[in-house]
């Protein structure tokens, strides 16, 4: 018979996952699609990638020297932050362009808030606008792969563009592979498929977000198209959908805690993703939702959040 009660304050169940272990997971699974971008895009992909990820570690390191933080370049947030970045630019883009980037994501978004945890959006998402709104014609002018022309032929005709015109004229196959004009990350969706799929397995990302994100918009393309099955399908296989919706809309600091929220979430970026597609002048919608739901978040936590038991509701 035990003798001794030990009591101790919450919480009681432990788990061995850290937030290094958490990003570290992120970059394996963002790896395929990397790949595949210096392999569609070349050299000039990889190049990207080292000066978008070099610039948001020693951001976030010099900062934090500065202001005598503790440093948290160890937990790879930065890293993370580095890739998402990168893989929301055009191969063409300058070497400077990730560079200012990473120092928007991390200095302004991530840690004037407090740092990780902490910021209300997306950083690299909200880089990426503040890029986009500033050097558009250089964020947004979409290359061609190796295999198509070159990169150095500009496209301004992206899938989602020629879609709106003729369905027709984007081959599926090419959707799948990535042989088509876009962002480094956006193009290859076998490599995006994989690592979805590694981080629902694996538990570090809830399969609500993007199975309600996709789904929304693969159903209102549907129903508005009269149920023309095959442009519904080349629509959530075309643009940044799919990169958006595994691994940027479940951020764990800009998605909603519950269930309940995060199905919310994935609702609100397909039904934006559709409207700024299908009505507004630019054909991509996926950056923008994301940052418009991530403003929603407080209000949606507010109101899905269970209550605690016997807690008594408070009158003004």
């Amino acid at each position: 018979m035990q003798r001794h009660l030990t009591i101790t304050p919450s919480p009681h169940v432990r788990d061995r996952a850290s937030t290094k272990n958490i990003m570290q997971e992120v970059c394996l699974a963002l790896a395929p699609a990397g790949i595949a971008s210096v392999i569609l895009f070349g050299a000039a992909a990889l190049k990207l990638i080292c000066f978008s990820v070099l610039t948001c570690v020693l951001t976030e390191y010099l900062y934090q020297l500065i202001t005598g933080h503790k440093s948290t370049v160890g937990d790879w947030s930065a890293v993370v932050t580095g890739l998402m970045l990168a893989y929301n630019l055009p191969a063409t883009a300058p070497w400077w362009i990730p560079v200012v980037g990473g120092v928007i994501a991390i200095l302004l978004v991530k840690q004037m808030f407090g740092g990780i945890g902490s910021n209300f959006m997306n950083p690299a998402l909200t880089a990426r606008a503040v890029l986009f709104i500033s050097w558009g014609g250089l964020v947004a002018s979409y290359p061609n792969t190796v295999y198509c022309g070159g990169v150095d032929t500009i496209s301004s005709a992206t899938p989602l563009a020629l879609m709106a015109a003729d369905p027709s004229q984007v081959k599926f196959m090419d959707l799948l592979l990535g042989n088509v004009p876009g962002i480094l990350g956006e193009t290859c969706k076998i490599a995006l498929l994989l690592g979805g799929a590694y981080l629902i397995i694996r538990q570090i990302i809830d399969w609500r977000i993007p199975a309600c994100f996709i789904g929304t918009v693969f159903v209102l393309y549907l129903l508005t198209s009269g149920f023309n099955f095959e442009l519904a399908v080349k629509e959530i296989f075309a643009g940044g959908l799919m990169l958006g919706a595994f691994f940027m809309a479940t951020d764990y600091a800009t998605c909603p805690l519950s269930r309940k929220g995060r199905i919310l979430m994935g609702l609100g970026c397909g039904i934006f993703t559709f409207v700024i597609r299908a009505y507004a002048n630019y054909p991509e919608g996926t950056s923008f939702a994301i940052l418009f739901m991530n403003v929603l978040t407080p209000l949606i936590d507010r109101y899905t959040m269970p209550k605690c038991f016997g807690e008594v509701k408070k009158h003004a």
